[in-house]
């Protein structure tokens, strides 16, 4: 088991815990808790950001070393996984901004979807997580584009 992607997965679902608590306190009245538990999501999907990015950087990443049947679908997973990443990143930094700009209005209309978009993120990306480096022996560690097509 490759100890950057276990500790970037990691981190990946302490995002989402937060983000959990975080809803849970504000659902609650509860606003600078959920101020604090935000931010800890925030500061955890950055610390995976920071690991993976190195990570694919300077080692490459993982292509898919299960059965060859399966590849096809785990590369649309995988597409799916990164438009999902993209996507709850974007929200993420704009739910961010609104809420430290007070723009509490559009903060509460933007932030269930971005923590939906989220979980979401962080459950698909341990189904990655758990097709490279558990249930099959990683690939080839190459560069991104090469891992997602697979060659």
């Amino acid at each position: 088991m490759p100890i950057l992607p276990t500790i970037s997965t990691f981190f990946i679902v302490i995002s989402a815990v937060f983000v959990a608590i975080g809803w849970r306190f504000i659902v609650k009245g509860e606003a600078v808790k959920h101020k604090k538990a935000m931010i800890t999501a925030a500061v955890s999907a950055i610390i995976f950001f920071i690991i993976y990015m190195s990570r694919t950087i300077f080692i490459g990443n993982t292509s898919f070393g299960g059965p060859e049947d399966l590849e096809i679908y785990y590369t649309i997973f995988l597409i799916f996984h990164i438009t999902l990443a993209t996507t709850g990143a974007l929200f993420g930094i704009v739910t961010l901004i609104l809420a430290f700009k007070r723009n509490i209005r559009v903060h509460r209309k933007i932030g269930p979807i971005t923590s939906v978009i989220w979980f979401f993120t962080a459950i698909t990306g341990v189904a990655v997580y758990l097709l490279l480096y558990i249930l099959y022996d990683g690939g080839e560690t190459t560069s991104l584009i090469k891992a997602i097509l697979g060659t």
